[in-house]
């Protein structure tokens, strides 16, 4: 929605390194990311800055009917959002998430990993300099808790 602020967890994904993240329905997160979820490439993702990675499920819905074989997970994101205006979202904003409240760190740019997700292995079709307010952001974690799918976001 167009200058919503407000917005819903739809799917919580992670995996043992890789993508697709695969979905869970509850997460614990801590100041390292959602428990259990690990990356591969340590030099381009993780770490205190990149915790987590959030999407919006209503680009994905988008992006589906733009014929891109993309789902929530495929591109690596461990919260996927409906709802919240993805346009607002900049780094440096504060969102809370359930009990979790994250600060936006950087804008995600997209690798050759998530190729699969994108006709044409097209994954710039996300990236923030050809799309903006289209891409994956990075977060960091100001407050650990938990999030559950169907947990409230809001931008703060």
């Amino acid at each position: 929605m167009i200058g919503s602020k407000a917005g819903i967890v739809t799917s919580l994904n992670r995996s043992d390194g890789g993508v697709p993240k695969l979905p869970i329905e509850t997460a614990r997160v801590t100041i390292h990311g959602i428990e259990g979820d690990r990356q591969r490439n340590l030099k381009h993702h993780g770490g205190p800055d990149r915790a987590l990675c959030l999407y919006s499920a209503d680009i994905i819905d988008r992006l589906q009917s733009e014929g891109h074989p993309i789902f929530p997970g495929s591109i690596g994101e461990n919260v996927t959002i409906r709802g919240l205006d993805w346009g607002l979202l900049q780094p440096g904003s504060a969102v809370s998430i359930g009990d979790v409240e994250v600060e936006l760190t950087s804008f995600a740019v997209p690798c050759r990993n998530i190729r699969g997700s994108f006709r044409w292995s097209r994954s710039s079709r996300v990236s923030p300099k050809t799309h903006p307010g289209e891409a994956r952001l990075y977060a960091r974690i100001r407050r650990e808790g938990v999030i559950t799918v169907g947990d409230p976001v809001t931008l703060l």
